[in-house]
């Protein structure tokens, strides 16, 4: 109980010290899909989804997790990463362990790091991880400075669209979770991003037909995408969103 406190604690003060703060330039809403952990069916199903409208995602991975069996899903291939990074998807970090960030003093932390950019790298040396994503979604206001210096953004699990001033080492990012959204909560969040000219990030783990708690099933997927397509809101990897705000 109290290493749920801590954590709980350290991600509200996360969310009020901010790290990297970013004005947003004027332009066009856009949108990423992001997936932690990645199940197979993420690496799969969520994928083909995303390059038939003509967006790609980014998968934050833990090195300890691929090719592993969860309760909820198998963990992705080496195979499949390199599938994803040479068909344009972003491969993002999500510690080596997937250990809370709170839990990590700034040695263990540097060490999570640096073990997951080297298995990545074993697996294809032009995978470069710019991009964190906080496991479990706590973020740590003590890590946040360094992780700054590793990475471009981190992201959390704070609902709701990224305008105006944002902090580029907490991305605020909501779920397309099925078990916590329907349609027209996804429409809703499209909508805002419309009003206030925003970057709406979604996040998710597996995408099949009975899907985890932490997942959705393809026709919500589908739905986001069409949704996207219907506000002309470009499909695009964190990294590109960086990019597009001249983060």
């Amino acid at each position: 109980m109290l290493s749920a406190l801590n954590g709980r604690l350290s991600n509200r003060l996360a969310r009020h010290f901010r790290a990297a703060p970013h004005r947003l330039p004027a332009h066009a809403p856009m949108v990423s899909f992001t997936f932690d952990d990645a199940p197979d069916s993420a690496a799969g199903e969520g994928a083909s989804l995303l390059e038939a409208h003509g967006g790609r995602g980014t998968f934050y991975l833990a090195g300890s997790l691929v090719d592993q069996p969860r309760d909820h899903w198998h963990g992705l291939s080496n195979d499949a990463i390199v599938r994803l990074h040479r068909g344009g998807h972003e491969i993002g970090c999500h510690t080596f362990s997937h250990l809370r960030a709170v839990d990590l003093d700034e040695s263990a932390m540097a060490r999570e790091i640096e073990r997951n950019r080297s298995h990545f790298f074993g697996i294809d040396p032009s995978i470069r991880l710019e991009n964190f994503a906080y496991p479990y979604g706590l973020a740590s206001v003590w890590r946040k400075p360094q992780l700054a210096q590793n990475f471009r953004s981190a992201r959390g699990i704070l609902p709701g669209v990224n305008s105006d001033v944002i902090d580029l080492q907490f991305l605020r990012a909501s779920p397309l979770v099925t078990c916590e959204i329907d349609t027209d909560g996804v429409d809703r969040y499209f909508d805002e991003a419309v009003a206030s000219g925003g970057w709406l990030i979604f996040y998710g783990h597996d995408v099949v037909d009975a899907p985890s708690p932490y997942g959705c099933t393809p026709d919500l997927l589908r739905h986001a995408l069409k949704a996207a397509g219907a506000r002309n809101m470009p499909i695009v990897t964190v990294a590109e969103a960086l990019r597009r705000i001249g983060a």
